[in-house]
């Protein structure tokens, strides 16, 4: 439960310490009191939007703390508009601090029984009532995982589709490619055949001309030589220096006869072949017209082009297995997030007669003694939501013997704020609400309605803490306590928003004003101690 609250500088409150009892709290005061102004300063504690516009003084900080017993929460929103959240003193972020406070206190602002018209509501009073949370948690997770899933489906698809352009030009790009059967250093080896098949004759007719001087049938080099040598060799015992002379000779004459049989094996190897020729010309004239078409510098580049658009269409196998791995993950996922829908279904159809039932109940003690109420609960597998495949309809008539139509489309605004008090009151019950507050949810109601409707929250009170903000004087009557909001000027002429407990002739009096207006009479006032049985 709440048992303190303490406010500096937001909206109207300048300081504000104040401790609450357990049961109901009846919160009253006149229309721009500061009513509303108390509740905010609660919902800042709740994850509500804080800003600017909450600070009294613009160039202090907005501090609201409320003691919950084991937890203390606590909102902090300076002069920029950021907020800092704590929890037992611990920072923590905006929707720790939510998830933390939804343990702790509900909120019930006004016409908040539109929210019977919503279809997410519906469904969250069923599911507490089903007891669904750890399936329907697990069902979230796996809802969760099947839109990631499909998303990642769809994108990879979409990108498959991006890239399949692409890959039918590199395909064709590689076939060019592996056509072309390319061989490292071939274009080299090309450009010196041609040369010789260009130039054969002249190549032959100089390797005839050089052998035929070098080691010719007459008159050759290494004739001459031997015949050099033979003419020294007579004269060599005349002239020393002959015998050396003639050795050189020799060599020169065996270096010649080497040089002529090498040159004679290089014209062998010469052929003189015109088509040879057009067929390496056409075999350069393809790989030039390659190199030219890829933009690459030589064979070696294509080379490696080739080998890279092998490879990046190789992962077409890899990329196809990732595709079936993931439509096997989602397939599973599906599975499960159906498998978790039928559970879900099956516990709030189950739920739904029995909600039903004590729902009715309640609304009839609020003078639709002859209403029915019926949980309606269609399931449609084609149309998973983030909630399951089920839609929760409220089907409703307060005379008994109409037809039943939805809620949201045949209950008065006074009807309303009835079944969603008694909404509420099964809610608590089933979630252990430590703390509700009720902003004006007797709206649209009077008379014996709004008594029974005080003694509903009453009963509500004795069971948890209630703070219950109403301008009805048979539900203020109700309270354990009772806070007057009212409004005062301080000494710079500003008004100021403060609480104070009633207690005796002060809530006498204020039950009296609720009920006479701008003047309170004697009867008002006699009716006010009836009401506080007094």
């Amino acid at each position: 439960m709440l048992r303190s609250l303490s406010i500096r500088n937001y909206a109207l409150i300048e300081a504000l310490d104040i401790e609450f009892p357990d049961g109901l709290n009846i919160i009253t005061g006149e229309t721009g009191a500061g009513k509303s102004v108390l509740l905010g300063a609660i919902s800042l504690l709740s994850g509500g939007k804080a800003d600017q516009a909450v600070l009294k003084r613009s160039d202090k900080n907005c501090v609201v703390e409320g003691d919950f017993g084991d937890t203390i929460l606590r909102r902090v929103v300076s002069p920029n508009g950021r907020s800092r959240c704590f929890v037992n003193d611990a920072p923590v972020t905006i929707a720790e601090l939510e998830e933390v406070s939804s343990h702790l206190v509900d909120i019930h602002t006004q016409h908040m029984h539109l929210l019977l018209k919503e279809r997410g509501f519906r469904m969250e009073v069923l599911d507490y009532f089903a007891g669904t949370n750890d399936v329907l948690s697990l069902y979230k997770a796996e809802y969760k995982r099947v839109a990631e899933l499909r998303s990642k489906l769809s994108d990879f698809d979409e990108r498959q589709k991006a890239e399949a352009a692409q890959r039918e030009f590199d395909e064709f790009r590689l076939s060019k490619l592996n056509e072309a059967n390319l061989r490292s250093g071939e274009l080299e080896e090309l450009e010196e055949e041609q040369k010789k098949l260009a130039n054969a004759e002249e190549i032959k007719s100089a390797v005839y001309s050089s052998y035929a001087i070098l080691d010719g049938e007459e008159g050759s080099v290494v004739d001459k030589l031997k015949e050099a040598a033979g003419i020294l060799e007579k004269s060599k015992g005349f002239v020393s220096e002959f015998q050396d002379l003639g050795k050189r000779i020799e060599s020169c004459k065996i270096e010649c006869k080497d040089i002529a049989d090498e040159i004679e094996r290089l014209g062998s190897d010469v052929v003189v072949s015109p088509s040879r020729l057009e067929q390496v010309e056409e075999r350069m004239a393809l790989l030039y017209s390659l190199v030219k078409r890829f933009n690459s510098s030589d064979i070696e580049e294509l080379i490696s082009l080739r080998d890279e658009l092998a490879q990046r269409l190789g992962d077409s196998e890899t990329i196809a297995n990732e595709r079936s791995e993931l439509t096997a993950a989602l397939s599973c996922a599906e599975e499960k997030m159906v498998a978790l829908s039928h559970e879900l279904s099956a516990k709030r159809s189950k739920a739904a007669p029995l909600l039903a039932k004590q729902l009715e109940a309640e609304i009839r003690t609020l003078e639709m003694p002859v209403a029915k109420f019926v949980v309606d609960v269609t399931t449609n597998e084609s149309q998973m939501t983030a909630d399951g495949a089920d839609e929760v309809k409220f089907m409703f008539c307060a005379n008994g013997d109409e037809q039943l139509v939805e809620l949201q489309k045949v209950a008065s605004g006074g009807e309303l704020s009835r079944i969603m008090l008694c909404i509420k009151k099964l809610l608590a019950s089933y979630s252990r609400m430590p703390t509700m507050f009720f902003d004006e949810i007797d709206v649209g109601v009077s008379g014996s309605i709004a008594d029974k409707m005080g003694k509903m929250i009453g009963e509500m009170g004795r069971k948890m803490q209630i703070f219950a903000i109403t301008h009805l004087p048979q539900v203020a009557s109700k309270g354990n306590s009772h806070l007057l909001v009212y409004k005062k000027f301080n000494d710079e002429g500003v008004a100021v928003t403060n609480v104070k407990f009633l207690d005796g002739e002060e809530r006498v009096m204020e039950l009296a004003r609720l009920l006479s207006g701008e003047r309170t009479t004697d009867e008002a006032i006699a009716n006010a101690r009836v009401l506080l049985a007094l």
